[in-house]
Order: structure tokens, then sequence, then C-alpha cells
């Protein structure tokens, strides 16, 4: 390749890729979110003054934002109302003070920038929505500070309905709120310990702050990408290692109807802390734990079944106790699970953040066929990074005896 050639290459931006689905839903909506726009602007508003448009060219380019980076800062409800109003606003001001439409138009789109990076709506076609204000011609001029409502105003709300019933009906959620910290399942002010080690929120945001560039991407968006990397780069380093490959496979399983002494008795007799639930018809349906019993309070110390202190009242005062008869009246029914080819590393942050102990592995159908365990999963990571660190470099030559 030619230096020419390996030039204008480097010239093509690097976009992330996408999938053909992606790509045909992004074009699809910007289609709907034009078409309906129009259509509904041209209702609500008339065609009373045929010269005033009602669509403005910047709601183009709101769509492609809109459609086919929902995620994108820069295309969140706030930043289309409140980057398109501030612009409209700051574009009519300009277009009234200044007579000359040049420095108009360069003053209007300046300020809007700094005014909607300091109010935290930076939109990028707002800069477009001033322009247009100041160099959109006599009608706009005569419309004055209408403008900022119709056509400005409308065709930001309307647009902005459709991107929140064809996003979030194709599968992309809109608008991208910011999750809410994970809570620690042990009640706790410790971090989660996936959110330990390796990249943490506080270093995303000092990196960013150095940076000192718009980035078009949340922070949150990127801690994820940045989660999804490491847990990848985890699958090379165990080795691909699969649960088929640590899991136990001859594992003690319940039924909703069994007894809890039956139960209780299978937990002391294997040694183990917890038994999946499984019926003929659906395979796995809960688990139930040692936590489970403890929390219900259904045995006692010498493992005899006992009533609580609401049991109590219930039978002096004539009741009947309600006292967990079944494993189904105390098991966890949402339950994780995993399938054989289920690489361990994806295991980690449900085990290590969820406080899970075991995580059932089930086939096709539902049916149990093993279980891993904490204790199975850092037996399987252990040995992966001693085969690791065993293996010589490729680089390495035979080295001299140094007396």
């Amino acid at each position: 390749m030619s230096k020419a050639s390996a030039f204008l290459k480097r010239l093509i931006p690097d976009i992330a890729p996408t999938s053909r689905h992606e790509r045909i839903r992004s074009t699809a909506g910007a289609f709907v979110g034009i078409l309906v726009t129009g259509l509904v602007s041209t209702m609500a508003v008339g065609s009373g003054d045929a010269s005033l448009p009602l669509l403005i060219a910047p709601m183009g380019a709101s769509a492609v934002l809109l459609f086919a980076a929902p995620t994108s800062p820069l295309a969140q409800p706030w930043s289309v109302l409140g980057g398109n109003a501030i612009a409209a606003f700051i574009g009519v001001s300009c277009a009234l003070a200044i007579g000359d439409p040049v420095i108009a138009a360069a003053v209007a789109v300046s300020i809007a920038i700094a005014t909607m990076m300091m109010m935290g709506c930076l939109h990028p076609p707002s800069g477009a929505v001033a322009l247009t204000a100041v160099l959109g011609g006599p009608a706009v001029h005569e419309a004055g500070y209408w403008f900022i409502l119709t056509p400005v105003g409308i065709n930001s709300a309307l647009i902005l309905l459709v991107a929140f019933a064809f996003n979030n009906a194709t599968g992309r959620r809109y608008p991208h709120l910011v999750p809410a910290a994970p809570a620690n399942p042990h009640q706790t002010a410790d971090p989660l310990p996936t959110q330990r080690l390796g990249v943490v929120p506080e270093d995303l945001q000092a990196v960013l702050a150095q940076y000192d560039e718009v980035v078009d991407i949340s922070s949150d968006v990127l801690d994820e990408l940045l989660h999804q990397a490491q847990i990848r780069a985890y699958h090379r380093r165990s080795g691909e290692i699969t649960c088929r490959e640590v899991m136990s496979r001859d594992v003690a399983v319940v039924a909703p109807h069994t007894s809890l002494r039956e139960a209780w008795r299978l937990l002391l007799e294997h040694r183990i802390k917890a038994l999946p639930v499984v019926t003929e018809a659906d395979g796995l349906v809960g688990i139930v734990t040692q936590t489970d019993f403890m929390h219900n309070s259904a045995l006692g110390q010498n493992g005899q079944l006992r009533f609580g202190f609401g049991d109590k009242v219930r039978l002096v005062l004539g009741g009947r106790p309600k006292t967990p008869r079944t494993v189904a009246d105390i098991m966890t029914r949402r339950v994780q699970s995993a399938l054989p080819e289920t690489m361990i590393a994806k295991l980690v942050p449900p085990m290590a953040d969820m406080g899970l102990h075991h995580m059932p592995v089930v086939d096709e159908r539902n049916r149990v066929v093993g279980i891993v365990t904490q204790s199975d999963l850092i037996a399987a990571l252990f040995q992966g990074r001693s085969e690791q660190a065993a293996e010589p470099a490729e680089d390495e030559g035979p080295k001299a005896n140094v007396a």
C-alpha cells in the first residue's frame, strides 16, 4: 500500500461496526420520524403562511442522532428540546440586533454552542437551528420569536415522541437514563467486588476530565463497554474454560412438594448449601439454600421444625399455624442459571457482586445437568492462571547458567 493510499485510509473515521439489522432499524426510524413530524406539523399548524417552513432542515440531523445513536448524550430529550429552543432564541435575537447576516450567523452559532455547553444540552443540529433563524429568509425574520415555538418547538417535540415510541418498540432504550449504582447485597458501604479492581468510575471520570473534549458517549455506556472488554480479555486468560468442564454433574435436587425436613436432611448429608428445585414439566423452577431456611426460621437448632412467634399467636387465638412445610414455601423462585457452554468468566460478576454461591447449569430444555459453586470457580480460575504462568514465553531461548 502506497503512502498516499495509507494516508487516505486514515481519513476514514473508525466508526464502531453495526449489524445489518441495526442499519435497517436506524434507517426506518429516520424515515418514520421525519414523515410523522412533517405530517403532524402540517396538520397542527396548517399552511396559512406557505413561506414559513413547517419542517426545518436541522430535524434531519436530529433524526441521525435520535435513531442511529439513541444512547448518545447529544440525543437525549433535554439536549434536543433545550438545545433547539436556546439556539432558536439566540438566532432570532442576533438576527434582530446585528445588521450584517454573516456576522449575525457567526455570533449566533458561537453563543449557542457556549450556552448549550453551559446548560448541559449540547445538540449539534441546534447550531443549524441558530443559523436558520438568521439566514432563513423574510418569512423566518417576520415570525420573530414565534419561530421558537413553531416550527422549532413543535418539530422537536414531535420527533422526540416518535423516537421514544420507535426506539423502545425496536429494542433500543430511550431516553438513555443513567442507571442507579448497584447496591451491595450485604448492605455495607464497600464497593462491589468487581468494582474494586481494574477500571473504576472514578478512574474513568478522571481520564475524561484530562481528555477535555466532548465525547459522544455517556460515561455509563463507556464503563459498560470497558467492563465487557475486560470480561472478553478474561476469557482468553482463563483458557476459554466452560461450565461443562468444571461443574458438578451428580447434583442433588428436590421438588417443590419435597418436605423441608427432607430437604434439610439432604443438605446435611451431602454437606452442601443449596439444592436446585425441579419439576418434570418445567425443569429448574427455583433453588433452596441454607439462607432460605434461616430467613424463614423453619428449623430449630436440633433440626426439628418449629413455630415462629406469629404462628404461636395464631395458635393462641385458635387459628392454624402458617409455618412453611414444603420447599415451595421458602425457595427462591427467580434463580440465575448458565448453559454448559457458558464461559466461566461470565459467572464472575453475578457470583462476586450479587453474592451468589451456586449457579445451576441447565440444558436447552431447562433441565439441570450440573451446578457450579464458588469453590469450583475459584479452583478453575486458579488452575488456568497456574497453567498460563507455567508456559514458557515464545521468544525465550535457552538460558546459560550464571555462577
